[in-house]
């Protein structure tokens, strides 16, 4: 680890007991429990009770709705944030566009040295923002953490790529000429992240969109509005240390409204969103109808496919990681897992045991594997699934309903807590609801092959395409899994979980997931314009494909 776990260490003696909630008094209006308070004062947002200003463009302001961040484990409102007026939004995107003036003709290396910054800046408050992460949005403190450390990994990325985003030089047909293939910066790249994922989305994005020299502005997810204000404080600060105007890396909180503008405006010239199929239908129709590039990163139904040669001490584990991490809320969370009909029994018995030792608790704990739901409207979600699965007949072996009264510790109470589940139909058909539509929610819907091709054609049989993961040591099978007649998804796994992606590949999927690519890779390559540039330093012209256009006088 880059840091030390003394600040986590601190944290966890200070603030993370909720049997007896000690309660600081706010100005008079209302309390805000030392657990929040504590996350909140170590980031420097203030907890007297105001409403915080949610919009920066170089400066601090909000003149729109108000929005409430709420604790998914205690239901403990933490702040309150004013999002973005009209008025707000059309000068933040006024002085984002000049800003992109400015960023696009500093060096990459020196946009390169900026991010190193960030990192840095970044990787001093690690700890910090990962507990705010898990206060807000509901995620154990390990993946908080783990959350933040994908931003400084992706800065780390970015910072060796502002010296390597290299265009290309094409052979010309004609003499005395050369092409060459030219990468530019874009313009202004605005970025509506989730709440699954408060910071490591924006991240990716920010790192790779300011190297190439894009000025950007982020609209997260109105859940989650302290994650955004706490980066945008850190960034905008390393901006202010070198002289760069803060629009450079924007904000805009709000609800539908402001997404809505921000996607419609002719001022941005990519959107990347992520959210869910519904409305990256709706982004990628709005932002394509006007001729801008546009990023999507949308539902992931992820499935395990477990070949009877599978090394099951490895495979339980991983599955149970990814049907139960983050309460199921990963757009790489395994949803579907497919049993070879020799191991089912031996499979299902092991992970039914883990499921078995799980509690749910404070995800500020150090020791606390599962954690709440993100709202309420998540546990609606939650029982709907459930209550379809039960209609067709499916037998629930663990799990199937909410934590209720004394299941749960007091403190937790007002929290979404739900019971992980394990749930297996009578037959495997792909083409009903109960294996098409994702669910966020941990629900593992589980479905016995014989062959290997019909674990392939099940699991590429649903509308979406992120991630996949097939368990075998037979290196036939590993063949036919990632070639041509193999998985369809944009992650294809083997004896690695679906979920828990590492930043220097390109992370994104097919089909309904909406092709999008973020992170690594060739992802840079979206952040850009491309131009091919064909130079002539012969004493003639030419034409190509050997056209005669002369004229005679």
């Amino acid at each position: 680890m880059i840091l030390s776990r003394r600040v986590v260490a601190l944290n966890t003696r200070r603030i993370l007991n909720v049997r007896g909630v000690a309660r600081n008094t706010i100005a008079g209006t209302r309390a805000l429990s030392s657990r929040a308070s504590s996350i909140l004062n170590a980031l420097d947002i203030p907890t007297d009770g105001k409403e915080l200003p949610g919009v920066y463009d170089g400066e601090w302001r909000g003149n729109g709705e108000v929005f409430e961040s709420v604790c998914p484990t205690t239901g403990e409102v933490l702040a309150r944030v004013r999002s973005a007026s009209p008025e707000d939004l059309q000068l933040a995107l006024e002085r984002t566009r000049e800003a992109y003036t400015l960023i696009r003709d500093v060096p990459a290396p020196r946009r390169g040295e900026l991010v190193r910054q960030i990192r840095e800046a970044l990787a001093a408050k690690r700890d910090e923002l990962g507990a705010l992460v898990s206060l807000e949005m509901g995620k154990i403190l390990t993946e908080g953490i783990g959350e933040v450390q994908e931003f400084v990994d992706i800065a780390d990325y970015a910072v060796g790529l502002s010296r390597m985003m290299n265009g290309n030089v094409v052979a010309s047909e004609r003499p005395g000429h050369q092409i060459l293939e030219v990468p530019n910066p874009l313009g202004v790249v605005a970025v509506l992240s989730a709440f699954n994922f408060p910071v490591a989305v924006y991240g990716w994005n920010l790192a790779l969109s300011l190297a190439a020299g894009n000025a950007t502005l982020w609209k997260p997810a109105p859940s989650t509005p302290l994650c955004s204000l706490a980066v945008t404080r850190i960034v905008s600060r390393v901006l202010e240390k070198n002289g760069i105007p803060g629009a450079v890396a924007g904000l805009v909180t709000g609800g539908k409204g402001v997404g809505q503008a921000v996607v419609e405006s002719r001022d941005v010239d990519m959107v990347s969103f992520t959210g869910s199929e519904a409305v990256g239908r709706h982004v990628g129709k709005t932002v394509q109808g006007r001729f801008g590039k546009v990023l999507l990163e949308l539902g992931g139904n992820n499935a395990s496919i477990i070949m009877p040669d599978a090394d099951l001490k490895m495979a339980v584990p991983a599955v149970f990681f990814g049907a139960v991490g983050t309460a199921g809320q990963r757009c790489t969370s395994t949803r579907r897992l497919y049993l070879h009909r020799s191991i089912a029994p031996q499979f299902l018995s092991s992970l039914q045991s883990l499921y078995a030792s799980l509690k749910p608790g404070d995800p500020l704990h150090t020791d606390t594997l599962l954690g709440p739901l993100h709202n309420p409207s998540a546990v609606s979600l939650y029982k709907s699934a459930i209550h379809k699965l039960k209609k067709v007949g499916a037998e629930v072996i663990v799990g199937g309903a909410p934590y209720e009264g004394l299941e749960l510790h007091e403190g937790l109470r007002g929290g979404n807590f739900v019971k992980p589940t394990i749930a297996v139909p009578t037959k495997v058909d792909v083409s009903e609801d109960i294996w098409r539509e994702e669910v966020f929610a941990p629900i593992l819907t589980v479905g016995i092959f014989d062959e290997l091709e019909e674990a392939i054609r099940w699991n590429n049989g649903v509308p979406q395409g992120l991630s996949s993961s097939l368990w075998t040591r037979d290196i036939r099978n590993v063949g036919k899994w990632i070639g041509p007649a193999g998985s369809d998804t944009g992650i294809v796994n083997v004896n690695v979980g679906t979920s828990g992606a590492e930043i220097g590949a390109a992370f994104g999927g097919n089909k309904s997931t909406g092709w999008g690519r973020e992170s690594g890779g060739d992802a840079w390559k979206q952040y850009v314009r491309w131009s091919a540039c064909t130079l002539n330093f012969s004493d003639e012209a030419p034409l190509a494909q050997g056209v005669n256009f002369s004229a005679t006088a």
